[in-house]
């Protein structure tokens, strides 16, 4: 994959919809209503984004656009929830502390949250001409395994991935396991869906089987749709920026010097990345936008400032603490983790 930053792409060639947006963060909570709906408090703590609808069960059949009164993404008709697991820090000691989501690049103000991206073709594809299919109301999926412990299992997935920051505009290179060393800027988590539909479900059973990856190669090289998810999508994909610099001191990481960063259901492999999504864009909204010169700013979109997505938040369900240092982990994933490690 070619260097280049977001900026400098802006720069090189006039784009066709490519959307790229901060979402700001609707909350931290310990639900999960794709995974475990109706479960509070869920397994594992997650941050997520997006319209004020969000709640323990999200059911399907209701109009998300029209439960929700706001939304934390920059265009005011994206009511889609966006989210992923909480990144900790372990200290020598043994005690956790979160780590915080900064904004990407040309994003200041907004409060957290991540980079979203929906793309005809791959980001380093200047021309972006391909014609996709927007996702459909009551569409929803998941990316990832949250047991993968090995390179080999985090390889099903493709581009999973984190970079080591420079600086903020660094993109490679991209690994598939935590950086050993500490990163001036950061660890920015990158999380690509899968881009082939089967044309039929909106769901299925584990939130993946409905969707593929192309046949061979990845969206951004343009490999075919395979016969069994023939339709093309557009390519979702998540950018997270984790300030992992206040923890850049080795002194405080485990003595046999290996890194200190574990998700919050205890992977510190970090091949357990992984995503989810709730379509709920108003009306053609997306697809609207697909059909049209669109580069962070779009002429078919309702956009609103930073304040505006700052401000739309929603109370936490389960209230526990996730400020300050803690010595395990939200609902004792450190604890069983490192029996497993053991114990295998």
């Amino acid at each position: 994959m070619k260097a280049l930053t977001v900026a400098a792409l802006a720069l090189v060639a006039p784009v066709t919809a490519l959307l790229r947006f901060p979402c700001a963060q609707l909350v931290i909570d310990r639900l999960d209503p794709l995974v475990t709906p109706g479960q509070a408090p869920s397994p594992h703590l997650h941050q997520i984004l997006g319209g004020d609808s969000f709640n323990v069960t999200m059911d399907p059949e209701k109009d998300m656009p029209g439960e929700s009164t706001c939304t934390s993404c920059q265009f005011s008709e994206d009511f889609s929830n966006y989210w992923t697991a909480i990144l900790y820090f372990k200290a020598r000691n043994g005690t956790y502390k979160r780590v915080r989501q900064i904004p990407n690049s040309g994003f200041e103000g907004v409060n957290g949250g991540m980079t979203v991206y929906y793309m005809q073709d791959g980001l380093y594809n200047f021309q972006q001409t391909s014609k996709v299919q927007g996702f459909q109301p009551g569409f929803r999926m998941f990316i990832g395994d949250v047991n993968a412990r090995t390179k080999e299992e985090a390889e099903r997935f493709r581009q999973l991935t984190f970079t080591c920051l420079d600086n903020i505009n660094t993109r490679d290179p991209q690994t598939l396991d935590f950086p050993s060393e500490p990163c001036r800027a950061g660890i920015m988590t990158a999380v690509r869906f899968p881009t082939c539909w089967d044309g039929v479900n909106l769901d299925s059973p584990d939130h993946m089987a409905h969707m593929s990856y192309p046949e061979f190669g990845s969206f951004e090289s343009g490999g075919p749709c395979p016969a069994s998810h023939p339709v093309r999508m557009g390519q979702l994909f998540y950018e997270v920026i984790w300030d992992t610099a206040p923890f850049n001191n080795k002194d405080d990481w485990p003595e046999d010097g290996s890194q200190p960063f574990v998700w919050s259901f205890g992977d510190a492999t970090g091949y357990a990345n992984h995503g989810d999504y709730l379509f709920g864009w108003k009306d053609d909204a997306l697809q609207r936008a697909l059909d049209s010169p669109c580069y962070i700013n779009c002429p078919t979109l309702e956009t609103q400032d930073a304040a505006a997505m700052n401000a739309c938040t929603v109370p936490r369900v389960v209230e526990e603490e996730i400020d300050d240092w803690v010595e395990d982990l939200p609902g004792g994933h450190s604890a069983e983790y490192i029996k497993k490690r053991w114990t295998d």
